[in-house]
């Protein structure tokens, strides 16, 4: 009997040890939008500050509330007056096509900050219908139903 392998299993999945450790270290790195939202509201310190390493005019048209505006290329002269090396930070940008977060994480994980990087960005945060402030006003878009449940609390996963 010949057995036709697919190009999901041409290489095999990895043994689930190995699997498990690959998950738990990129956790170690990434979060996401929704678990963001979720530590914020809670009320009280997260236990994080939020960095938005986009530029001044990014800022300006949207960022999420209660976040510090560090541009990445000001980290290495502005992170230490800014942020305190014992509180872990979470960076964004503006999206998936975006690799902007990372370079910040990398920037602050270079001077000595614990770091993940928040996946989805301000993209993600508006698409899923979370609050986002510009200087003049506080707003908030539906969801959109590709990205959260219309109807739930959150994605349940």
């Amino acid at each position: 009997m010949t057995t036709t392998v697919n190009p999901v299993l041409r290489v095999a999945p990895a043994a689930p040890a190995e699997a498990a450790a690959h998950f738990r270290a990129g956790l170690a790195f990434h979060t996401d939008v929704s678990d963001v939202a979720t530590a914020l509201g809670a009320g009280g310190d997260p236990g994080f500050v939020l960095v938005d390493a986009r530029s001044t005019e990014a800022w300006d048209q949207g960022h999420i509330p209660g976040a510090l505006h560090l541009p990445t290329a000001l980290v290495p002269e502005q992170a230490g007056q800014l942020l305190d090396r014992s509180v872990p930070v979470v960076t964004y940008c503006w999206g998936p096509g975006c690799n902007g977060a990372a370079r910040a994480a990398l920037a602050l994980a270079e001077l000595g900050y614990r770091v993940k990087e928040m996946l989805g960005g301000f993209e993600y945060w508006v698409r899923e219908g979370l609050a986002f402030e510009t200087w003049q006003v506080r707003e908030r878009r539906a969801p959109d139903p590709l990205t959260a449940p219309v109807d739930a609390g959150d994605c349940g996963c």
